[in-house]
């Protein structure tokens, strides 16, 4: 069994900007592990521009804003091996691999995870009709898009208005594809308001709210979708029903963390992010097992996901450095209904942190309070906040003095 100060397992946006941040930090006996054949992982296939805006102030496309930290990475040495998956991570940090070479087993003194999501599929949605193929998730279309050149249809209607989703209703028109439309079931969009107007309007694609696709039509291969409005409770509207001819459904209708290695290292996952409870260090309920990026919870940026990954590398660093025992988690944060959630959900009260939140709904000029009894410790007033932007707000320890318990809540 190999020895390692610090393994990191995936290779993405928050696993290459942990390794760096560690490696600038001291911590020079890291290993990254990623199951692709090369790292950067979603980014690769992110041929689009727009990244990088808040971490390089430049703006870049995905394959470009992944390089730049690869070659940092490499210009360090940093070990890492591809085309490598995890199948077991264990509670004592033992990390076991597979593959070409065989079956190897790590014992790290930290272990970031930084697996990213997967996309919800059909079968996620339980949507009535038969199984024919031209069924795709965005990312998977993207794929075939972008990096296997290959064009999954012509006729395209696209459920869900998520980011990815809109993005490919650019991308297959600009290659030649005639999408009918976005579908949303939420009465309001799910994606960034940029990509509605770059993606959506600057085509002439129209986006339809409140409505779902109720029936797919097709034997070995998609030949249409039967959608209809629906009412506050999501439930179809009869009489609203329309039949649209296609043969290729895209689906964009959210991400799930990656957690099954860590379910299996005993870290407990929060039902509202999917992704694990952490504190302000990242550290989950688990001694010495960290986490960042989409696999802790959906970044609407890549650029917070790298700086939450080095935000999370001065933590880890701190703790191979002076092995800490147990995780601190002695302050609960609590929201009101209009919070979706927040991370960290747990504080020691001893440092500075960054509260990254979501709010359930689409609010204008509103007011986020962080208060502790009594004592206001923060407020942040917002002309506008949606679901779909992720609010950050920097948190001083020394107003988290003798805090019990802090409330998160938005005044309207």
């Amino acid at each position: 069994m190999l020895k390692k100060d610090v393994i990191i397992i995936g290779g993405g946006p928050a696993g290459l900007a942990a390794a760096i941040k560690l490696y600038d930090e001291g911590i020079r006996d890291i290993l990254i592990i990623e199951r692709e054949k090369y790292l950067g992982g979603i980014l690769r296939q992110c041929i689009h521009d727009g990244f990088g805006l808040t971490r390089f102030k430049v703006t870049l496309s995905g394959p470009e804003y992944a390089q730049r930290f690869i070659d940092e990475a490499k210009q360090r040495d940093i070990k890492y091996v591809t085309e490598t998956t995890v199948i077991n991570l264990s509670h004592e940090k033992v990390v076991t691999t597979s593959s070409s070479g065989g079956i190897m087993q790590y014992k790290a003194k930290a272990v970031v995870l930084a697996m990213g999501c997967r996309e919800r599929t059909r079968h996620a949605l339980s949507i009535p009709g038969t199984r024919p193929s031209g069924i795709y998730t965005a990312g998977v279309a993207q794929s075939y898009v972008n990096l296997q050149n290959k064009m999954p249809g012509k006729e395209v209607i696209i459920l869900g208005s998520g980011d990815i989703g809109m993005i490919m209703a650019r991308r297959m028109t600009l290659e030649g594809a005639h999408v009918k439309g976005v579908f949303e079931i939420q009465p309001y969009p799910s994606g960034l308001p940029r990509n509605i107007e770059q993606c959506l309007n600057d085509y002439g694609i129209p986006l339809q709210l409140s409505h779902t696709v109720i029936e797919i039509i097709g034997t070995s291969r998609l030949e249409g979708v039967v959608i209809a409005e629906v009412d506050e409770n999501f439930t179809p509207i009869p009489g609203t029903e329309v039949t649209y001819s296609c043969d290729t459904l895209i689906l964009s209708v959210g991400l799930i963390p990656e957690n099954e290695l860590s379910l299996a290292a005993g870290v407990t996952l929060d039902s509202r992010t999917k992704g694990a409870l952490v504190d302000e260090s990242y550290q989950t309920n688990v001694n010495g097992i960290f986490a960042a990026g989409n696999v802790l919870h959906v970044h609407d940026l890549v650029d917070f996901v790298s700086l939450e990954g080095e935000r999370l590398a001065q933590s880890v660093a701190a703790y191979v450095r002076h092995q800490c025992t147990s995780p601190i988690q002695t302050v609960p944060i609590i929201t009101d209904k209009l919070i979706g959630y927040t991370v960290p959900q747990n504080i020691s009260a001893d440092h500075d942190f960054i509260l990254s939140l979501r709010v359930r709904k689409p609010l204008r000029d509103c007011n986020i309070e962080i208060c502790s009894k009594e004592m206001l410790i923060k407020k942040v007033h917002l002309k506008k906040a949606l679901p779909a932007e992720m609010i950050q707000i920097p948190v001083k320890k020394d107003k988290l003095h003798g805090a019990e318990k802090l409330e998160v809540k938005v005044l309207c």
